[in-house]
């Protein structure tokens, strides 16, 4: 309908429609449709349209409230009794808080009402002229500079935009659209020359191809992978969340009352609560050397529970997994190893921007004979070099299976500060020589999550954003490819 009114107008008219808006007026059109014909009809140009924006003020949910019920200087005023006075309380009472509060700063601006714990008037009659401005204003009739300022001040009035079109007849102007064909499809190429095709656009773009998209924690973990394959260090097998709280806490020397295994820190299964095969033997050396010590350690020196040891949970670490390989390790004839394993572990946490319930670990160790600090803090330069971190420092830290312990810190430039990037240390001999690992065997090993560097590398600040249920899809589809330490 719109279309048809606005073509046979032209046909009739050799004058342009000057003004879409008033055009809809007149024939009883909404201006929305009009606008959407003529954008239409201009992009086959059939007609060539112009730009019409002008701006008028109108009145704000606010402003419309008090040219109705009046400003709330006149409100507060007429409150007050003509003779006598009103205590403030009393006032506040009569009036909506926030009438209440602007009324008394403008009245008494105004000088209409002495200000105290009793309120009196100062004069018997005022005009609301906040009122008479802003009917003016719903009326679009004008008003002086002072006073527009004033009310655009208050927040009674804002400007709005109107947008339309101007529009003539096009080079391709016809009193009816034509049909074109737009598909080049068999039949239509058969009779290509008894129709009229639609131009083609070979500029534009393609429909965007519908495909998988890697998460930015997989693209970050290939990184990572990438970096220990080309160190020499082969992957640990981490394909079972489930673990035993003997290889996930007692295998690595932490003694059973330690606060991590309280089940406000730790998942513990119900069912199946419990393992139903350990290594009888390595359990037994286990136990003694918490118990009592050995190896040249005094132990804990307290009654270990193979209950406690057989309960099964969510593992807190990959760590597990590195006890397993090392106790593997440790049954044949010693041979040096690199392990590494990046995947997922869960931890009984308050869920905050930097915190979740489950999160990844990156984990790495060497096995050899003679390993030293030293060679911990060579092996961490080359590990973070090629990161993108040449700044390390390292701080000296407790770990219930390590001795010694380090904290790892980078200087990060955007920050202007050192930032702690991971944990390291070297396994106590409390921990590796029940396995039956070599006296002279050492083992060195760091750790590091993968969301941290992954939110600093995609600029993402709150963890939520990245892994879980609350991920926006759109980030997994628009994230750009990763190049860890670039």
């Amino acid at each position: 309908m719109a279309e048809e009114a606005i073509l046979r107008f032209l046909h009739h008219n050799s004058e342009e429609i000057t003004d879409s808006g008033q055009f809809s007026a007149e024939h009883n059109l909404d201006h929305n449709e009009v606008v959407n014909v003529i954008k239409s009809l201009h992009g086959f140009q059939y007609i060539v349209a112009q730009d019409i924006k002008r701006e008028s003020l109108v009145l704000t949910a606010e402003g419309n409230k008090y040219a109705a019920e009046g400003s709330p200087e006149v409100q507060l005023f007429l409150a007050v009794p003509a003779e006598g006075s009103i205590s403030k309380d009393q006032l506040q009472k009569m009036l909506a808080p926030s009438v209440f509060k602007i009324g008394c700063a403008q009245a008494g601006k105004n000088k209409w009402v002495e200000m105290g714990k009793k309120v009196s008037r100062k004069v018997q009659h005022v005009e609301d002229r906040v009122k008479n401005l802003l009917l003016q204003t719903q009326e679009g009739l004008e008003i002086d500079k002072e006073s527009l300022s004033s009310l655009k001040a208050r927040k009674l009035i804002e400007p709005k935009i109107w947008k339309g079109y101007s529009v003539k007849k096009g080079p391709k102007y016809a009193p009816k659209r034509k049909n074109f064909a737009t598909d080049l499809t068999v039949e239509n190429l058969k009779n290509w020359k008894e129709l009229e095709f639609k131009e083609y656009n070979f500029n534009a773009k393609g429909q965007p191809v519908d495909a998988g998209h890697l998460h930015p924690l997989l693209k970050v973990r290939k990184q990572f992978k990438d970096i220990f394959c080309q160190m020499g260090f082969e992957e640990m097998p981490t394909n079972n969340f489930v673990e035993s709280s003997f290889w996930n806490f007692d295998a690595l020397f932490q003694p059973q009352q330690h606060p991590a295994r309280d089940s406000h820190d730790t998942f513990f299964l119900k069912d199946p609560s419990t393992t139903r095969t350990l290594p009888e033997d390595y359990v037994e050396r286990v136990k003694r050397v918490h118990e009592s010590g050995g190896y040249g350690s005094r132990g804990y020196n307290y009654d270990w529970k193979r209950e406690e040891a057989n309960k099964n949970l969510l593992r807190t670490h990959t760590t597990a997994v590195s006890s397993r390989m090392l106790y593997a390790l440790a049954q044949k004839p010693f041979v040096p190893k690199k392990y590494f394993s990046i995947d997922r572990v869960f931890r009984n946490e308050a869920v905050d921007r930097t915190h979740l319930a489950e999160f990844h670990q990156i984990e790495g160790l060497i096995c050899d004979r003679g390993l030293t600090l030293g060679n911990l803090i060579g092996v961490l330069n080359d590990f973070f070099s090629r990161l993108g971190m040449s700044k390390l420092k390292f701080k000296p830290a407790y770990n219930p299976y390590t001795e010694p312990s380090m904290e790892i810190f980078s200087y990060h430039e955007g920050l202007g500060k050192w930032v702690e990037i991971g944990n390291s240390g070297m396994f106590r001999p409390e921990m590796l020589l029940p396995m039956g690992l070599p006296e002279d065997v050492r083992v060195i090993a760091w750790g590091l999550s993968l969301e941290r560097p992954t939110m600093i590398l995609y600029g993402i600040d709150n963890i939520r954003d990245l892994f879980g249920h609350k991920v926006d899809l759109d980030l997994i589809k628009r994230n750009p490819i990763c190049r860890v330490g670039i």
